[in-house]
């Protein structure tokens, strides 16, 4: 069976964020009291009483600046939860926020959408992932909050 694994935001990528957002705008620190906001620098919640940022992040646009993908309108920007200062990262094992409706949203070596699915407790993201990668014009896939759309993580093949 193949692995894929959920990407966060990568390291170098955060410490650019926390300085300029992919907007432009410098981040703005908040204490985040009730906890609760998806973390794409750790795949997780927010705890109660953690420092977070909400900053403008291009995924697509990063991802085709290492690959010289040309994405054209797909290129698109929108707001992620990260925390204010350095964190861990993800625990490795698993798909992070797995427990509410979710779309995967599956992209071409070219970073054009070809198509997505809805997934849905009790479904499973491994059966969705296989199914998007089964395609072989399919590089990579966001996973997405179905209400707002919302860039949760990226997630690609594991590499042998």
């Amino acid at each position: 069976m193949t692995e894929y694994i959920a990407h966060p935001i990568e390291q170098a990528v955060l410490k650019q964020l926390r300085d300029l957002d992919d907007a432009g705008r410098p981040a703005a620190a908040l204490t985040d009291e009730e906890g609760g906001a998806p973390l794409r620098c750790c795949l997780r919640r927010s705890e109660p009483g953690e420092r977070i940022a909400l900053v403008s992040y291009a995924p697509l646009r990063r991802w085709a600046a290492e690959t010289g993908a040309e994405p054209g309108a797909y290129d698109e920007q929108g707001p992620v939860f990260i925390h204010a200062d350095d964190c861990a990262g993800p625990d490795p094992d698993g798909h992070p926020f797995t427990n509410a409706h979710r779309t995967v949203r599956r992209y071409s070596v070219d970073g054009r959408i070809l198509g997505g699915r809805l997934v849905q407790p009790p479904d499973s993201f491994d059966d969705a992932f296989t199914e998007a990668f089964a395609d072989p014009a399919v590089a990579l896939v966001h996973v997405r909050a179905v209400e707002y759309g919302c860039f949760l993580y990226e997630v690609r093949r594991a590499r042998a």
